[in-house]
């Protein structure tokens, strides 16, 4: 598996990951309305030359928001390794790092946790008004919970130079 940039991923393969396992490229948040495969961020690449991870992410200010992160095969670090190279990158200019989730993706909030992220906010009934946006967000997820909050993690960067 090989990390590459997105500027290094041909517009098209990107569009078609994000129609293919978010039903578009548009990811409405609490934070905002954003088109994936406009985003600066990074993804694996496995030896057939298939996405098999990717990470988006925006910078306002000395923040960094995660907007969206895939890995296509579990367990074995391609979601770590994503995150960390975003990590990495913004270290220098920003001195928070933060992701937003919904209720029902109990995988992301033990991973998150996992590698030093701190729930600091739950926004009840966000996901109502992102299906005003985006219609086509499930009311039920695949394990049967209710998709109803987002909850928003962070984790301070030490070594910020800003």
């Amino acid at each position: 598996m090989k990390i590459y940039t997105l500027n290094n991923i041909k517009k098209e393969k990107l569009t078609n990951f994000f129609v293919q396992h978010w039903g578009s490229t548009e990811m409405v948040i609490s934070s905002g309305v954003f088109h994936c495969d406009e985003l600066d961020g990074y993804a694996a690449i496995n030896e057939r030359e298939e996405i098999v991870g990717l990470i988006t992410y925006t910078i306002n200010k000395q923040e960094c928001e995660i907007i969206s992160l895939d890995s296509l095969v579990e367990n074995k670090g391609i979601g770590t390794s994503l995150l960390k190279k975003v990590e990495e990158k913004v270290l220098d200019t920003c001195k928070l790092v933060k992701v937003i989730t919904t209720n029902d993706n109990i995988r992301a909030l033990a991973f998150y946790q996992k590698r030093g992220y701190r729930l600091v906010h739950i926004f009840s009934n966000a996901v109502e008004e992102a299906r005003k946006v985006k219609p086509q967000i499930p009311l039920i997820a695949d394990n049967g919970i209710a998709i109803r909050d987002e909850l928003l993690f962070e984790k301070l960067l030490i070594g910020s130079n800003t």
